[in-house]
């Protein structure tokens, strides 16, 4: 190629930096952050952070620390060695992780591409052939050849290229917000799902012993029947009670199997291929304090509110590429062609163009696309808010719950105490000849009964818990940077290759 291209291509690489700082319509500014200074001013006075006592311990008392954030893994806090296993296994073999893994990678190229647009395009053509020309007695048959590089650029005078690149990469965080709101999700659907299981089976284990009770009190009143000291009546009372009870055991076992099943398949793993481990409550610690961020920082911390912010900046990119379609587009191109046979070379031939083009009617439609990307870019605006502010009152619902539950825990330990305290009574009774065996039986299912009751507000605190902790963003932001099982291109292929 002569030196009329070359420079061509130096004067397309010069407006395309220069075109890189023409932009039509103001950069995009992020929303402030909310205003709010508290969520429940009622709930955080009465779960005011401050030292535990042992009371608070024994009693399950939680406080808050408004202003801390969770630092590393936000599940940590229940210091379970299982849980932080089974939790490893669901992040790394999740399915809608790995949809949403691939989501970012197909964004980041998209990116790419429209950052393509930005340089000079460079293209050829080449072709090669025999033929034979007419009008003599001994038509003579030639090769001929030709090589035709060409470079194109358009100039962007208005930034329309530019905005692009600016909301396919708004729309690439998106795609990497979605992956953090997926992340925090599944680590709290794991958690959930664990508790729920460790709760089932020590709900089971009390109610087979309030059964055991139930059978060992119908055979009490039936042999007291036979010797004529109770009625009929009596029996059937003691029968309805044993079959009542009996109904309580099938849904706990459904609880237990779909949690273990739940388990399994956040794992990525079908219920017959990978079996959770059988979580006891015991093997989870309710914390004592818990950080609480501030609202004014809760926009920074939560993925739902990032992605719609990430969907605001895209729309307001969309607003300005409307706009730069309202003016001329400006390119910039040259051809070179080497001409020739195949017996003799040829000449060079070169050209060198501008072109310029504009809109001048299209019916309204341009001025159309701006005004519903305005009318996009305000929809996304009321998303945002409304995100924020359901973000908001969500925190303020988890407070009041644990302080709720904190109370209902209380009232429950109170009920156990006195129906344990009955039960001790009613033995000492029983030794002494002041009680009959069908009272201590009756103090027996009290007892586990009021069990039960404890053992369900036990588990409503840790999910309690667990809601706080993902209302509050679980610590999630910047985890699909860091996702250990991102596939490459090259493994993609080879998935593709090995199917």
């Amino acid at each position: 190629m002569s030196a009329h291209p070359r420079n061509a291509i130096l004067v397309s690489s010069a407006l395309a930096v220069l075109s890189a700082c023409a932009t039509v319509g103001p950069d995009y500014t992020p929303p402030p952050p909310p205003l709010s200074r508290h969520y429940d001013e009622p709930a955080e006075a009465r779960l005011a952070s401050g030292s535990p006592t042992t009371t608070d311990v024994t009693t399950r008392t939680q406080h808050i620390a408004l202003g801390q954030k969770v630092s590393g893994d936000w599940w940590a806090v229940f210091q379970s060695t299982k849980l932080d296993e089974v939790m490893h296994r669901a992040i790394s073999g999740n399915l809608d992780l790995a949809v949403a893994d691939a989501t970012i990678a197909q964004a980041s190229q998209a990116v790419a591409v429209a950052r393509g647009g930005l340089y000079p395009q460079i293209d050829y053509a080449a072709e090669a052939g025999r033929e034979r020309s007419a009008g003599s007695p001994e038509p003579p048959v030639t090769g001929f050849y030709s090589v035709s590089p060409r470079v194109s650029f358009d100039v962007d005078i208005f930034g329309s290229t530019k905005r692009l690149v600016e909301q396919r990469a708004a729309l690439a965080d998106v795609a990497r917000r979605r992956f953090d709101a997926a992340y925090l999700t599944l680590t709290g659907h794991v958690a959930s799902q664990a508790l729920l299981l460790a709760s089932a089976r020590a709900q089971i284990a009390a109610l087979e012993r309030l059964l055991a009770d139930d059978e060992k009190n119908l055979e009490l009143v039936r042999m007291a029947h036979l010797n004529g000291s109770v009625t009929q009546v009596d029996v059937s009372l003691a029968e309805t009670q044993l079959a009542q009870d009996q109904t309580l055991l099938p849904p706990l076992a459904q609880q237990r199997n779909v949690a273990r099943h739940a388990l399994s398949i956040l794992a990525g793993s079908g219920p017959a291929d990978w079996v959770a481990p059988d979580f006891d409550l015991t093997d989870f610690t309710l914390p004592s304090n818990l950080p609480v961020s501030l609202p004014a920082e809760l926009a920074h911390d939560r993925p739902d509110i990032l992605e719609a912010e990430a969907e605001l900046h895209a729309a307001s990119a969309a607003i300005e590429i409307a706009t730069a379609n309202l003016y001329p587009h400006l390119t910039v191109s040259a051809t070179g062609a080497i001409p020739g046979t195949l017996l003799a070379g040829g000449g060079t031939l070169w050209s060198v163009m501008a072109g310029l083009t504009g809109p001048l009617f299209h019916g309204g439609a341009l001025e159309a696309n701006r005004r519903a990307a305005v009318d996009n870019y305000n929809a996304s605006f009321a998303n945002y808010q409304r995100t924020v502010i359901k973000s908001l009152g969500q925190v303020a619902d988890v407070l009041q719950s644990v302080n709720h539950n904190a109370q209902e825990y209380s009232a429950q330990e109170r009920a156990l105490a006195a129906a344990a305290t009955s039960l001790r009574l009613n033995h000492e009774g029983l030794r002494q000849g002041e009680a009959g065996v069908l009272q201590v039986l009756d103090a027996e299912r009290a007892y586990q009964r009021a069990l039960l009751g404890e053992i369900q507000t036990r588990t409503a605190q840790y999910l309690d818990t667990v809601e706080l902790s993902v209302a509050l963003g679980g610590n999630s932001i910047g985890t699909s940077l860091t996702a250990a099982f991102s596939k490459t291109a090259f493994e993609y292929e080879a998935n593709i290759n090995h199917e």
